[in-house]
């Protein structure tokens, strides 16, 4: 018989489809040395009896509890790390404002190695901690400091895509929080990518770099120019902010009368390894380069909330054929959940649908056809998150990453309401997505190997 690195015994859920979950009940789930899983096994196959026999009193078999469920660990495709620091606070102020009374005179701080170490260890222990355990990261303009943000990743355990940040016109930014010169960003920025790849080489989940302009506009024509060829050259990934608020959507459009997916476009920063965060305004011709050029939104649902100005239309970007995932957008989103965003993200939706302005008449007050469910939102977190980076994870299935987190429904300090042990599963699905707590997240899984317990 073969010999595996870990079997599981237990009930998970999945996504089969955007709409569909797939329940696996009473499951094996086998697990190769390298972090994949190699084999599910079903209780009626002839396989099951023998495995349990093979491996049950064995260290590497591990069996859920009564009450405990799987999940797909999640996959947060908008996270500026340094800015743990100020979560939760100064939500009530206007998205310029906030950057530059809050956010930047924070970030700037990043040059002290000390103080970025002690920020980014908590970020990635809580993130972990909540069940995320891929993270796209934004880092600082500081070339080392976004190092020891990857190494740090690696070292916790956690799949970290990370990147220094690019903010190089000295007309937009301030003086005290940006990039030498445009030359200076474009050589840490290659400095940078090396030294990920590097340390990509000695990480089992994965550490990747990511060529990163904030957003147009904190950019130079020739930043933006020289980062497309950069991520071109090294076939790295992209992210940056689109569209995402009145004010930015209106300065481009100012700049380069087109919209902002289009004027990335013209930089070579939307392609297949593009994830771009918000894009609320994207208009439909905008909606089709992205899925044309593979480009993924990162949808930040409790962000858009305070600074986005719109709620962006999933429903009609997801039946364009745009990959969407879920981000936090920490601190613009003040939760390091998913499970939060998750919520929020079908409650906005709910919203766009029915409308707010109780003034018009009902059926005129919202946008038909846009709320999604939980099941989609779920997708969001889990699976569209992977294919948005165009990784094997999101999905409990063979020859996927093992990335999962396991939740208790009985914990005693956080127990949901589940009184009938014959309660169907999809509706204990749906109690997961709208209750469990971080208490509820017993372990933590990355790639076969175990990051968080409780």
């Amino acid at each position: 018989m073969k010999n595996y690195k870990q079997i599981f015994r237990g009930t998970a859920f999945t996504s089969k489809s955007p709409k569909e979950i797939q329940i696996l009940k009473d499951h094996l789930f086998c697990i190769h040395s390298d972090g994949t899983i190699e084999k599910i096994v079903a209780p009626d196959e002839p396989d099951y009896p023998l495995l349990l026999d093979a491996y049950q009193d064995k260290n590497h078999f591990h069996s859920l509890a009564e009450g405990q469920y799987l999940l797909p660990g999640f996959i947060d495709l908008h996270v500026h790390a340094p800015q743990w620091a100020q979560s939760g606070t100064a939500l009530d102020i206007p998205l310029y404002d906030w950057l530059n009374t809050y956010t930047f005179p924070l970030e700037s701080k990043f040059a002290d190695l000390d103080f970025a170490k002690a920020i980014y260890d908590e970020v990635v222990s809580t993130l972990l901690a909540n069940g995320t355990t891929t993270a796209l990261y934004f880092a600082t303009v500081h070339k080392e400091a976004s190092l020891l943000l990857a190494e740090i990743c690696a070292h916790k355990g956690q799949r970290g895509l990370v990147g220094k940040v690019v903010m190089d016109d000295p007309q937009q930014n301030p003086d005290f929080y940006r990039d030498a010169d445009t030359p200076t960003a474009l050589a840490d920025t290659e400095e940078f990518i090396l030294a990920v790849k590097e340390l990509a080489k000695t990480t089992k989940q994965g550490v990747y770099p990511v060529v990163t302009p904030r957003f147009i506009p904190s950019c130079t024509d020739e930043a933006l120019k020289g980062l497309g060829e950069l991520a071109d050259k090294y076939d790295t990934y992209v992210q940056s902010h689109c569209s995402e608020s009145d004010w930015a959507h209106g300065y481009v459009k100012d700049r380069f009368d087109k919209n902002d997916a289009f004027a990335l476009h013209d930089f070579g920063l939307l392609r297949d390894k593009s994830v771009m965060a918000h894009c609320n305004f994207l208009d439909d011709p905008d909606a089709e380069l992205f899925a044309e050029t593979g480009t993924a939104v990162a949808h930040c649902p409790i962000s858009n909330a305070y600074f986005a100005n719109s709620v962006i239309p999933i429903a009609h970007f997801h039946a364009k054929g745009v990959e969407i995932g879920l981000g936090s957008d920490i601190s613009g989103g003040f939760s390091p959940s998913l499970f939060d965003n998750i919520r929020q993200a079908v409650i906005s939706s709910r919203m766009l649908e029915d409308g707010v302005n109780t003034s018009l008449p009902a059926q005129e007050r919202g946008v038909p056809g846009s709320r999604i469910t939980v099941h989609e939102a779920f997708y969001l977190a889990t699976a569209g998150g992977g294919e948005s980076l165009s990784l094997p994870i999101g999905r409990i299935e063979e020859k996927f990453a093992w990335d999962v987190q396991i939740i208790d429904t009985k914990l005693p300090s956080a127990k949901l309401p589940i009184f009938d042990d014959k309660e169907a599963l999809e509706d204990v699905f749906q109690k997961i997505l709208y209750l469990v707590r971080p208490e509820n997240i017993r372990e933590v899984w990355v790639q076969g190997e175990r990051v968080h317990s409780r």
